[in-house]
């Protein structure tokens, strides 16, 4: 689909329209927009996505993605867009608005949301690293993408999980801005996982030994796999370790086989899989994403319940490959207050919000004002059940 220009037509000025599918655009160019430091907007992440039928219009996720170009055909700029019936998937929950609005009168889907499907993960939205003026494309990106819920005539546009300063130029165009939290673990230079625990209060220490204790008790051979040494049975036990959890959860199973064997594939060594075997079995596995500075955690499940292994293979296994490999970050996924004990505090997450009913925008922007504030306030009590010792002590 074509977008009007993103701004006044002219032969000097950008111009925009949508993909029907990330096999549209040539896989350098669109990673070059993208830059090399999140894993999870890059051309095979998300064609993983497409191929395995997990990102697909039947799904939900009918894939729209932007592309800014110059007056000379070159594509400068792009964001992962999707034209969705439904809001599952994506995290940051606007169940609430849609049952609103609707109750209103309004008709809340179709809507657009700027994301990458079933992942929490914060990461750039405006892939603008191709730009030579990247001011200018993310202005021309931002404004294509709202003229595109003109053209869809949508309700609403959702751009989830941008960092701040996206966030920043979200709200100077006039989107609402949306915070939630997740728990996160920082690297502090530490040059093993012990420094890690000297930087702890003393119980806190003692109690993260006895869980590592506890579910290397159970016998279990635990492996940090990338690249060639995920072999396809890997993939295939994996996928039934993402079933049982969600079985569990009573959650929705977004992805098929296919995609996790696409996954290593396409990502390589980017693809992080601490697995738990016994024998030649693999029992248990955590799936993560490698990107420049930062370890993302994804999924996890196992065969059986195994004491403390959960902890083990999700937050000691990626603290420990973290400080390995030298990243400042890692990013265990969505919720879970009970990280915090594990040296993962609460950090900001941030939303943007196109609403084009006026009175719908203005309902959304006090309730948003409102949650803000209660969000500031839950993260600061959080932070003071951090298991850090001070600096004093």
């Amino acid at each position: 689909m074509h977008v009007t220009p993103a701004v006044p037509d002219g032969s000097d000025l950008p111009t925009a329209h949508t993909l029907a599918g990330i096999s549209e655009i040539d896989e350098a160019v669109w990673d070059a927009c993208a830059g090399g430091d999140n894993p999870f907007v890059s051309h095979a992440f998300l064609s993983a996505l497409e191929e395995s039928g997990a990102c697909a219009p039947d799904t939900g996720w009918q894939p729209q993605h932007m592309v800014v170009e110059d007056p000379s055909g070159e594509v400068i700029a792009a964001a992962p867009l999707y034209l969705k019936g439904h809001s599952y998937g994506e995290y940051v929950f606007d169940h609430g608005w849609a049952n609103a609005f609707e109750r209103a009168g309004g008709r809340y889907y179709p809507k657009l949301q700027c994301a990458v499907p079933f992942s929490p993960v914060t990461g750039p939205r405006l892939l603008i690293d191709r730009a030579p003026d990247k001011a200018a494309a993310a202005k021309a990106l931002i404004a294509a993408l709202v003229q595109a819920t003109r053209q869809f005539e949508v309700s609403s546009l959702h751009v989830t999980f941008c960092p701040e300063g996206e966030a920043r130029r979200f709200a100077e165009a006039g989107f609402l801005t949306r915070v939630g939290e997740q728990f996160h673990w920082r690297n502090e230079g530490y040059g093993s996982f012990d420094d890690f625990l000297a930087s702890l209060v003393s119980r806190k220490r003692k109690a993260i030994r006895r869980e590592r204790r506890e579910a290397r008790d159970a016998g279990l051979e635990i492996r940090a796999l990338s690249g060639n040494d995920i072999r396809p049975e890997h993939w295939s036990a994996f996928h039934r370790f993402y079933l049982s959890t969600v079985d569990r959860k009573w959650a929705h199973a977004y992805l098929n086989e296919a995609f996790f064997h696409l996954l290593g594939e396409k990502l390589g060594d980017k693809v992080v899989l601490m697995a738990a075997f016994d024998g030649r079995e693999m029992v248990a596995g955590a799936l993560n994403l490698r990107g420049t500075n930062a370890l993302f955690g994804r999924n996890w499940g196992a065969l059986r319940h195994y004491p403390f292994l959960h902890f083990e293979l999700c937050y000691y296994q990626a603290i420990e490959y973290a400080i390995a490999h030298k990243l400042d970050w890692v990013e265990a996924g969505a919720q879970g207050e009970h990280k915090i004990q594990r040296g993962y505090l609460p950090r900001k997450t941030y939303s943007a919000h196109w609403i084009t009913n006026p009175q719908f925008r203005e309902a959304v922007a006090h309730y948003l004002e409102r949650e803000i504030e209660m969000m500031d306030h839950e993260i600061e009590m959080l932070s003071s059940y951090s298991p850090f010792r001070r600096k004093e002590d």
